[in-house]
């Protein structure tokens, strides 16, 4: 007689979109304070967008997989690759890693920003499913691509300033989101609303 019985697992592990929003939200903000004019590019931006951007979202979205969520997995990710990607666009001509002919050009970082905005405006359209938050975070962010292909397009520094601020806003609504997750769990209900959609 063979043994028809089933064991299943239950997945007890922490939610990490807490952890990726928050890395990506913080960092956002600090970089559109300076895309807004308020300083200077510097070395705290970097630093952020290593670590805390860079890192912290990668190991998120790696969490996100155990939870069989592939939106999550991707947004981490990849968002985690960007800003790793743009601190070494920054980073690889002052290390003389690449030659002054190398050095990344308003132009390029024109398309550069159009090809995330292409795939954030894809994202965009899953987080219909998942829940109002996250669809002013990808709608938001969808924008400041955009704005921020404009101006290195156009050589319009009005235009990046106004997508500094709206940046901000952008940073700011994924911090909210981050909180928003951790103090709901940690008092058992609806403490600050993320808007779930009914599916």
């Amino acid at each position: 007689m063979s043994d028809t019985s089933v064991m299943s697992i239950k997945d007890t592990s922490a939610n990490p979109a807490p952890l990726g929003l928050i890395g990506f939200g913080m960092t956002t903000i600090l970089l559109n304070i300076h895309n807004a004019g308020l300083y200077e590019l510097n070395s705290m931006i970097m630093g952020m967008g290593m670590f805390v951007g860079g890192i912290a979202q990668i190991i998120a979205g790696i969490l996100e997989s155990k939870k069989n969520n592939t939106f999550g997995l991707t947004a981490f990710i990849a968002y985690g690759s960007f800003w790793l990607s743009l601190v070494a666009i920054w980073l690889l001509p002052r290390l003389g890693l690449g030659g002054a002919d190398l050095t990344s050009t308003k132009f390029a970082m024109g398309f550069y920003l159009s090809i995330w905005g292409l795939f954030t405006f894809g994202m965009f359209i899953g987080t219909f499913r998942i829940n109002k938050l996250l669809q002013v975070v990808f709608g938001s962010l969808t924008i400041l691509f955009f704005l921020l292909a404009a101006g290195d397009f156009t050589g319009n520094e009005m235009i990046t300033r106004i997508a500094g601020w709206e940046g901000i806003f952008c940073g700011f609504s994924a911090v909210y989101g981050s909180l928003a997750q951790v103090l709901n769990e940690v008092y058992g209900r609806e403490i600050l609303p993320i808007g779930a959609v009914k599916k």
